[in-house]
């Protein structure tokens, strides 16, 4: 006769215990302790699983067979960006992001993609909270029409797998693991017991039969993936949607990525005919006034992953009625921001101490690239001296707390996009690489060590 006992698990760990309490010693949660109802094995059936666990063959090194990793494009260019390339075989995916942010309409094109190609093949859509009329009807709206995708509409795990063994289908997403149970294990959709038991079946056949897989998630009021963290720690790449510049634009990251890198970032935007990949990245981070010398504007050059993008800094530096006088940076760290401001306080004699300081990124993109320190120093001494920065100038390189411009990563890569974007003047620590073997077509780049020597730059223009 199948046993079962009273267990409290923690929603956000995973943590068992065998009374309730308030708050969770492994993760420091309150409140999230749910009683479930857990199977009692006899010793025999312990004995018996740890046999079957011992009895899987051992293997040497060099005689393991080496994954052949065969990238599949999704025709989505900014998704194949932060995969790395495209889907492996067998590559579980958990996607997740706040409600409505398109994650479904996401995959859905994905789908369409897939399915589009006669050898990538079928393209199977499970879906646990919309309805075959719901999914239809968006198909409908973003122009989607295929033999070779299939709906499911089921939230029962073993009636999915009977699907699944049927169907073979080349291409399985499931929206979402959150609504998804296990008709063996106690305990509701959602919970923790239920979210890994199920990722862990989907997991298993996925990987024998060689089947990409994406996985969607929900997340909490915090913005951390539901479920168990163990969910992050099986699969193979962890993709989180975020919202930028009054929900027009969409980013996705890659927090985890066994078959890429994660410092790639792929840009969409929301439209009619659904998520779009943006390619011009320009458009969004530059304000299209680029003939016009603006006291307070200054450009840098970021990278994220392979991707340089023009950034534009806007700098205002007024008197403050305040009693204490205001720092307010939008895209980037304020701390990082207080440090530079300290530093060119210290380091040319300006008074901060009488000024409000307000910063903004152009576009609403939070950046995290140190190469646009300069261009934030750049653009605080145009603003509280009042000297207009030229419109073809570009202030690339990482200050530090001494005001030293330091060196940066993929510097002659950074360089060579700002002269085929146009600019004459580049501002940049010392090159790795000499000038000319650079072959620059109209740019000329100034080499600087400290922001004492960007001041005085800055300073001659005013001169002229």
């Amino acid at each position: 006769m199948v046993r079962f006992r009273t267990v409290y698990k923690c929603q956000e760990c995973g943590y068992s215990a065998s009374k309730w309490a308030g708050q969770c010693s492994e993760c420091g949660k309150w409140n999230s302790f749910v009683e479930e109802a857990e199977q009692v094995l006899s010793k025999a059936s312990i004995n018996n699983r740890t046999m079957t666990e011992l009895s899987s063959k051992v293997l040497k090194l060099s005689d393991a067979e080496v994954l052949n990793e065969k990238y599949i494009l999704t025709d989505i260019p900014e998704l194949d960006r932060v995969l790395g390339g495209g889907i492996i075989k067998g590559q579980v995916v958990l996607l997740a992001g706040p409600p409505g942010i398109g994650k479904s309409t996401l995959m859905l094109m994905t789908a369409k993609s897939w399915s589009s190609s006669s050898e990538k093949s079928s393209a199977l859509y499970i879906s646990g909270e919309e309805s075959p009329g719901q999914i239809s009807a968006r198909a409908k709206r973003l122009s989607i029409k295929s033999d070779d995708i299939y709906i499911l509409s089921e939230t029962n795990l073993e009636k999915i797998m009977e699907c699944v063994n049927h169907l073979n289908p080349k291409l399985i997403i499931v929206d979402s693991v959150q609504t998804i149970y296990h008709p063996q294990f106690m305990g509701g959709a959602g919970s923790v017991g239920q979210v890994r038991e199920c990722a862990a079946e989907l997991l298993k056949v996925c990987k024998n039969k060689n089947i990409p897989l994406f996985i969607l998630g929900h997340i909490t009021k915090d913005g951390a993936l539901a479920g168990p963290k163990i969910l992050e720690h099986i699969v193979d790449t962890v993709l989180y949607f975020d919202i930028e510049k009054k929900d027009v634009y969409r980013i996705l990251r890659a927090n985890k990525n066994r078959f890429g890198s994660t410092d790639e970032i792929g840009i969409f935007e929301m439209t009619e005919k659904g998520i779009l990949s943006v390619n011009a990245t320009s458009d969004i981070l530059l304000n299209g006034d680029i003939g016009k010398s603006t006291i307070g504007r200054a450009v840098s050059v970021s990278a994220e992953g392979s991707r340089c993008m023009m950034a534009e800094l806007q700098a205002l530096v007024s008197r403050t009625y305040y009693p204490y006088p205001r720092r307010i940076v939008t895209g980037m760290d304020l701390n990082k921001a207080q440090v530079l401001i300290a530093a060119i306080e210290k380091k040319l004699a300006i008074k901060f101490d009488d000024k409000d300081v307000f910063v903004s990124v152009q576009g609403g993109i939070k950046i995290k690239d140190p190469a646009l320190d300069l261009a934030f120093c750049a653009a605080v001494i145009s603003s509280v001296k009042d000297i207009p920065l030229p419109s073809d100038w570009i202030f690339i390189g990482e200050v530090g707390i001494l005001a030293q411009v330091s060196n940066i990563p993929m510097l002659n890569k950074r360089i060579l996009e700002a002269d085929r974007s146009g600019f004459k003047k580049i501002f940049a620590p010392k090159m790795p690489m000499p000038e000319g073997n650079l072959k620059l077509k109209t740019a000329k780049v100034v080499e600087i060590c400290d922001i004492k020597q960007l001041y005085s730059a800055i300073s001659a223009t005013a001169q002229q």
